[in-house]
Parts: structure tokens; sequence; C-alpha cells
């Protein structure tokens, strides 16, 4: 099994070599670092980047460095990745600075919604139903506009709004065949992403009849821990084992992606 979607101390994760080494320890043949990233030249992004410190564009070439002397030193695959923020006005951004880094493969997300980050649930605390609603359309949007983008090889945590209560179980089935659809016909694969799986929440991306589409519409998938931190990787990474199990799921390889 590979783990196409952790995170480094290039973003907010941690070090390398401490995430290569449980990797390694928990039997995967593979880990991939998604660092995140944003290239929106906007006030709003530019702002969060300053607090987050989520500067890939720039450090890329030093985190690769690295990950060519782990290569070295461990017996695992290791994926030089990205997770970068999606929004359509920075498509042209996003185009070039991918074309020009050329990562192993790159993940796009859809972390915000008319600014706000739909993770964070204060933001909509204060919302009607209608608005709420709104919401959940406008995330929908700009993820099948993600996917259409054929920017990215993997649509990571795609329902993420499922994260975020005010926003819980407000997306309908003729959300998900509209997103399936879109990626039936896209080169982009969903994950089957484990970040939440083990909370009191429970929340596996995709939620379950999100899932049934997704393999209604002969979707493939690709699987991601969304780990930060060495100790989740092995729970996550067996949880994924057997969820895939139960699923009767093959994710796709790492030659799939590369194409």
């Amino acid at each position: 099994m590979r783990d196409f979607h952790v995170h480094s101390n290039y973003s907010d994760g941690d070090f390398l070599r401490s995430m290569v080494r449980a990797a390694e320890s928990a039997g995967l043949e593979g880990i991939g670092f998604a660092d995140h990233c944003n290239v929106a030249a906007r006030e709003g992004p530019e702002l969060m980047r300053g607090l987050y410190g989520f500067n890939l564009d720039r450090t890329y070439e030093r985190r690769r460095r690295g990950i060519e002397r782990l290569r070295e030193n461990f017996d695992i695959e290791v994926y030089d990745a990205v997770e970068m923020d999606y929004d359509p006005r920075d498509e042209a951004a996003i185009d070039e600075f991918l074309a020009e880094a050329g990562f192993d493969y790159a993940i796009g997300s859809v972390h915000e919604v008319d600014g706000k980050n739909v993770q964070i649930a204060s933001h909509f605390a204060e919302l009607d139903e209608a608005e709420r609603d709104a919401v959940v359309d406008e995330y929908f949007d700009r993820l099948v506009a993600l996917v259409e983008s054929e920017l990215f090889e993997i649509a990571a945590h795609a329902d993420l709004i499922e994260r975020t209560p005010p926003l819980r179980g407000r997306a309908t089935t003729d959300h998900y065949r509209r997103v399936a659809q879109a990626f039936a016909d896209s080169r982009t694969v969903p994950e089957i992403n484990a970040g939440r799986a083990l909370t009191d929440a429970e929340i596996v991306h995709p939620a379950s009849e999100f899932l049934r589409v997704l393999r209604e519409h002969d979707v493939s998938v690709t699987v991601g821990t969304d780990s930060h931190h060495p100790d989740e990787i092995p729970a996550r990474a067996d949880f994924l084992a057997d969820f895939a199990d139960e699923y009767g799921l093959e994710p796709v390889t790492a030659s799939v992606l590369d194409r």
C-alpha cells in the first residue's frame, strides 16, 4: 500500500525523515509528501501564507533535495508532490507553477468558499438554512471546476464540508452525481482520505453515499492518510487497508497517476 497524501514541516506537518521512518515501520511501500501550497496573488491568500508559512512555491527545491537524500537512505518509495489550494481565478498561476516545479503528482483541494475556510464552523453558524445550502452548492461548483481544470492528478477530501457541523449532511445525491460525472470524464481521481476517520467524528472522505455514486460511475480512487505527524500514519494506514478490503477497492498505483 502507498500513502499519497501526508504533510511535512514544509507546511504543517512533522520532519520529512520522521514521517518516512513511520511509513516504513508501518509496512507501506510508498509515501507521498503533498505539502500545502497557494500561489494566488490576492491579499487574503497572501495574508494566510504569512500567518501559516505555507511557502512550498519558494521551498520546493530545498525539500526536493531532502527527499532525494531520503530515497538513498530508506527502502521505500518517496514521492515529491504538492497539495494546492484551488480557486478558478488562479488556474493560470497554478498551471505555470506546476509546469515549472515538475512534481511527481499534484493534489488539488477546495478549502474555501467566498474567502471562508469551509472547515471553520463559526463562519457558517449564523447563516440560515438557505444560505448554508448555497455554500454547499458553491463548494461543489468549485470541486467540479477543479476536476474539469485537468490541473491535478488527485482531488483531496472531495466532500470536505462534511467536517463542518453547520454544513454536514447538506450534500445531495445530485451533487455527488455531478461531481462523479466530472471525475469520470477527467484524468483526476478522488482519494479515500482518512484524516478524520479515527476521530470522534468518524468521518471518511468520501461519505458512503458519495462513494457509492463514484463506483456507479466507475471512478477510480487513490488513498491518503492526510497525516501530519508520524504517530498518525500506522493506524490510518491500517484503517485504509481495511476500508479498501471491506468495499472491494483496488486503489490506483503511482504509474496510473503519472500519465
